[in-house]
């Protein structure tokens, strides 16, 4: 056997067994190559690192020190949780509660894809059922939508709900698929807290406390109103935070605690703002007028207690009102409620004295000319008139004669008298867009006097029913024109109290000698032989004020040609006037105060543009504030809570059946053999103008007796009447609401 040089056997390689080495080192070579080129990878981006790290930490590790220091010092602003807004007695007019946005995450890790296909129409049937927004087949398809997309592609924050209270969230997580579990990250259930500001009273003095908004940076700051004008109070100071890395986590840390906004306390007397905006709307739907406004005034205080402001829904076919523009601040021509502040300086100025000094009263058609412009006229008084009587006759000609004959050397200079007297101060009551009067400076001319001969009964001047019904406070509170004001309390966040205290305007606009004899000269506006609200007397709460009609300026536009250039188009019912005043269309007001021997509250109503029917003021704007005082009176708000104590005493023995027929009475009482008056009533009679006592009575009988003294009945219960309001021997007017009580017990 041939040996190889090192004495093995030599052995005979054949071609199979040469080609399986070659292959077998050909793999080892490719394992090797990749190996080696791994290796070469792994030993760059280790290389990579080591070179990262060491640029970082030593090379350049200033450089990202001072960015990391930079983000750690980044500040994040917290918001303050902004005020409440209360009404006088405390009841929350605005404030902040927490509502809920209800998302489902689709990308939850544990997310149950399949429970949640099979849900899905149950689900819609209670979501429709408890949040109809959608109905039925909607929620299918808005739950099924997202199943459309690939995993990857589903939303992580889909809402399902949004702005809910927490009373609904719990609702929901008892719904069909969400009740499997309390665990988000299998039913992908978020609940996501948005704080709401919120309206308890609804729209009831919309206008006076504002609305809130969104502004930059999702910010809410206040858009309109208290909200507006106090905002800076009502939002608080925001807080700071940064970011802070601690062993596990980066997290905010706070430097500096938000503070809360102040808690503001208004004027604004829940009832009493309840009955003048029912009573304002009711006579805006009798009317069929564009708009009104109306405020009441606290005499002493200046506290404005309530202010209503509604128009006409631009919706067409609606027939309703609603709170909009706030009339109560901005300026427009008076009409006759302006001659009262004439008055003030005619009187103070003295050349109003002697008041029994008779001015001559041009006939209608005939009129007052002055200094050549269009005749002056009155409507309805004598031909002549003493001073005492120019309001209550509402005399134009009466009030232009007595100041033009005093200022026409100087007719710049009323304006000015009303300006010592603060009549064009800014209140600053803390409602947007107040305005103050608006009085032109006039020449001293024949134009001047000619626009002066207009002023003092109302024209050519601009004035807010505020300052009005300001003025009229003054006169009823002795001349002391105390500042209308909408905020009388502020109270921190740490609940110290601020209270703001009542202040004047001037101390007084007049003495209260002349405050007086205005009040007497109102007086008989109502009471007086030719008063122009004879309308208002009533029994129960004696009115003084003055009434006011104005006709309303168009919206017009000169004639196309200059010959005709006086002439005015009126763009409003598509009427032709000479003089830029709509023909039929009047803003009606009255401004007054009651009670008249102690005038507690100070009212003024404006409505605008009634139909054509209702052209006086006393039966609209008038009616308004007497519906007022009688629905205060027949709550005891007029410091009459003495009168509650007139009802009867109750017998403590009870009643089986009463009534006013003495035949039924006696043949009761004869069939069950009992003694007169032990167990059956007879309501004795009241005299007119008082409630009925009908206690006892059965309903029929109730009803008809309270119907026949005239009053509205309205009932509730069955059996006899066991309690009535208002009390029996009240008085209220006539047509008032009864409300009566029965029980069979």
């Amino acid at each position: 056997m041939p040996m190889t040089s090192d004495n093995r056997p030599r052995v005979k390689i054949s071609g199979a067994d040469s080609q399986q080495q070659r292959a077998a080192r050909s793999r080892r070579m490719h394992i090797l190559g990749r190996l080696g080129f791994i290796s070469l990878f792994i030993i760059l981006i280790a290389a990579s690192i080591v070179f990262m790290a060491v640029n970082n930490t030593i090379i350049n590790a200033a450089e990202w020190n001072k960015k990391g220091t930079r983000n750690l010092d980044d500040t994040i602003t917290i918001k303050p949780l902004r005020g409440d807004i209360l009404a006088s007695d405390g009841c929350i007019l605005a404030t902040n509660l927490n509502y809920f946005n209800l998302r489902i995450d689709f990308k939850a890790k544990r997310f149950m894809i399949r429970e949640y296909s099979a849900a899905i129409d149950s689900l819609a049937d209670s979501l429709a059922v408890y949040f109809p927004r959608r109905t039925r087949d909607a929620w299918r398809d808005y739950l099924a939508a997202p199943l459309k997309k690939s995993r990857k592609d589903r939303s992580s924050a889909y809402m399902l709900l949004k702005e809910i209270p927490d009373d609904e969230v719990q609702r929901v997580k008892q719904f069909p698929y969400f009740r499997r579990s309390s665990n988000a990250n299998r039913t992908g259930l978020v609940k996501e807290r948005v704080l709401k500001r919120k309206y308890p009273y609804g729209e009831m003095a919309t206008l006076s406390i504002g609305r809130v908004g969104e502004v930059a940076r999702r910010d809410v700051r206040g858009v309109s109103g208290l909200e507006r004008a106090l905002d800076s109070l009502l939002y608080g100071v925001p807080g700071k935070a940064k970011k802070v890395m601690f062993t596990d986590r980066v997290a905010n840390w706070t430097i500096q605690a938000p503070r809360n906004g102040y808690t503001v306390t208004t004027t604004i007397d829940i009832t009493m703002q309840d009955i003048l905006e029912y009573e304002l709307g009711a006579m805006l739907l009798k009317t069929g007028a564009e708009w009104g406004t109306a405020l009441i005034m606290d005499v002493e205080t200046g506290d404005i207690k309530a202010i209503s402001n509604l128009e006409r829904d631009t919706i067409p076919g609606s027939g309703r009102y609603i709170e909009a523009m706030n009339r109560a601040v901005l300026a427009y021509e008076p009409g006759s409620v302006v001659k009262t502040i004439s008055m003030i300086v005619a009187l103070e100025d003295g050349f109003a004295f002697p008041l029994d000094r008779a001015f001559n009263i041009e006939p209608k058609g005939v009129g007052f000319r002055y200094c050549g412009g269009r005749p002056i006229n009155d409507t309805h008084s004598p031909a002549t008139l003493p001073v005492s009587r120019f309001l209550e006759y509402s005399s134009n000609i009466g009030m232009a004669k007595l100041l033009t004959s005093h200022f026409e050397n100087d007719p710049n200079a009323f304006r000015e008298r009303l300006r010592e007297l603060g009549f064009f101060d800014r209140f600053r009551t803390g409602m947007a867009r107040e305005r103050t009067p608006y009085f032109p400076t006039i020449a001293n001319n024949k134009g001047g006097r000619i626009a002066l001969s207009r002023m003092v009964f109302g024209y050519s001047t601009m004035i807010p029913p505020l300052y009005t019904c300001a003025m009229y406070n003054a006169v009823a509170n002795d001349g002391k024109f105390v500042r209308p004001r909408l905020v009388k309390a502020l109270k921190s966040p740490g609940g110290l109290d601020s209270i703001i205290p009542v202040s004047y305007v001037r101390d007084s606009v007049c003495s209260r000698k002349n405050a007086k004899i205005l009040r007497d000269m109102l007086h008989e506006v109502v009471w007086g032989e030719g008063g122009t609200a004879k309308a208002l007397r009533n029994d129960i709460v004696e009115i003084a004020g003055k009434t006011g009609t104005c006709r309303i300026l168009a919206e017009v536009k000169p004639s196309a040609t200059k010959k005709d250039s006086a002439a005015m188009t009126v763009t409003k019912d598509n009427k032709h006037q000479i003089g830029g005043y709509l023909e039929g269309h009047y803003r009606l007001s009255f401004c007054g105060f009651f009670p008249f021997d102690k005038p507690k509250y100070t009212c003024f109503v404006m409505i605008n543009d009634p139909s054509p029917e209702y052209k006086g003021a006393a039966t609209t704007s008038g009616t308004v504030l007497k519906n007022v005082a009688l629905k205060l009176y027949s709550r005891g708000m007029l410091d009459n809570s003495s009168d509650l104590n007139d009802e009867p005493a109750i017998e403590s023995r009870p009643t089986l059946y009463a009534s006013n027929d003495k035949k039924r009475h006696n043949t009761l009482a004869t069939g069950l053999h009992l003694p007169g008056g032990s167990v059956i009533t007879a309501p004795a009679s009241t005299d007119p103008g008082l409630v009925p006592d009908v206690r006892g009575l059965g309903i029929r009988e109730a009803v008809v007796t309270l119907e026949k003294a005239g009053y509205n009945v309205a009932f509730s219960g069955a059996g006899y009447v066991v309690a009535q309001n208002p009390l029996p021997r009240s008085r209220i007017a006539r047509g008032s609401k009864v409300s009566i009580t029965l029980n069979q017990d």
